[in-house]
């Protein structure tokens, strides 16, 4: 049987999503087939007024009203100016906000260094990174534990190394509330390599 080409479509859109494979993508085009008309216009309504109404902070790169000089984080004057996280999304940035811990600045790659996927330094915001450095005392790579990750923060590491600016990564090890017995190697040796005295 073969649907019809707008369900198909939108199929085919929703699949697009990260961490939405077909499966996922057809049953959320069938609930979204079963819902009142309002309420699926109210979500194609939020989805523009989320791509029309939110902008790259033009300080750090984080998001934004649009039409706002800068995000909250680079608007607070109570935060450290001289303590910089660079991140890959700005899903990171709320993420280390819910630690509590972090009261400096960011600056968002939107990515990672990926040559398979056409990711280079080019396609990141590493140049606008480098030309917001001065009053900058560290900078906390946070970038994630992946592959693509790892080489992202060597890179910046190399590329700050002339700089003077401290250039600290962030620390590995387990969850709190973590097993050992359930801890994969990698994060257990990371663990074991970054220790520090109590």
């Amino acid at each position: 049987m073969r649907y019809p080409t707008p369900l198909l479509t939108l199929i085919r859109e929703l699949s697009r999503l990260p961490g939405i494979g077909p499966k996922s993508a057809q049953r959320l085009a069938f609930h979204l087939f079963n819902q009142p008309t309002e309420e699926v216009l109210s979500l194609a309504r939020a989805l523009e007024e989320a791509k029309t109404g939110l902008a790259r902070c033009p300080r750090c790169a984080h998001v934004m009203a649009t039409g706002e000089r800068a995000c909250d984080v680079c608007l607070d004057p109570d935060r450290d100016g001289g303590l910089l996280c660079v991140v890959e999304q700005p899903a990171d940035v709320l993420a280390i906000e819910r630690s509590g811990e972090y009261t400096g600045r960011y600056h968002v790659l939107h990515g990672a260094l990926s040559p398979m996927h056409g990711l280079g330094p080019e396609q990141l915001t590493i140049t606008s990174l480098l030309e917001r450095l001065e009053g900058v005392r560290e900078v906390v790579l946070a970038t994630s534990t992946t592959v693509e990750g790892e080489a992202t923060a060597l890179y910046l590491a190399q590329r700050l190394e002339s700089s003077g600016v401290s250039v600290t990564r962030i620390a590995y090890g387990l969850p709190v509330g973590g097993d050992l017995e359930y801890a994969d190697e990698v994060t257990l040796g990371r663990a074991m390599t970054h220790r520090r005295p109590v």
